[in-house]
């Protein structure tokens, strides 16, 4: 896969939410392209309008800087090296959930952001989107 496509984008949104169930929890899932362009949404029923918003800087966050937003949180701790970070960009997403689609060839592809659970809740749905590869 070179570019990520509306069809995949909807095939992984479609899994987030298999697994948003299987859980207990109404999220928003928010596929992005390699521009961090929104490609795909969903809000599933009940799921917070809050989070809305988080879900979509989640995903911008991931594609922005190619790597998961829990990670942008350890490193933007007061002392870290990118403290204040998520100030920037117009507000970024410092904790899980936001995580990057990378293609077979080690290239970042877009990104799925996920808002409505808890962290970890967020994180294993947005695992569950990345793992419907096509």
């Amino acid at each position: 896969m070179t570019v990520l496509t509306l069809q995949d984008a909807v095939r992984r949104t479609e899994a987030g939410m298999v697994q948003a169930d299987a859980l207990g929890v109404a999220v928003n899932i928010a596929v992005v392209d390699a521009g961090g362009h929104l490609l795909h949404f969903a809000r599933m029923d009940q799921a917070w309008l809050g989070s809305i918003d988080i879900a979509l800087k989640k995903a911008k966050t991931a594609m922005l800087f190619r790597m998961p937003t829990a990670v942008i949180g350890q490193i933007s701790q007061p002392g870290g090296p990118c403290y204040g970070i998520e100030a920037t960009n117009d507000g970024l997403i410092s904790f899980g959930g936001g995580l990057p689609i990378i293609d077979e060839h080690g290239r970042t592809v877009g990104a799925v952001g996920v808002s409505g659970g808890d962290v970890q809740q967020d994180t294993e749905v947005a695992e569950a989107c990345l793992s419907a590869a096509g």
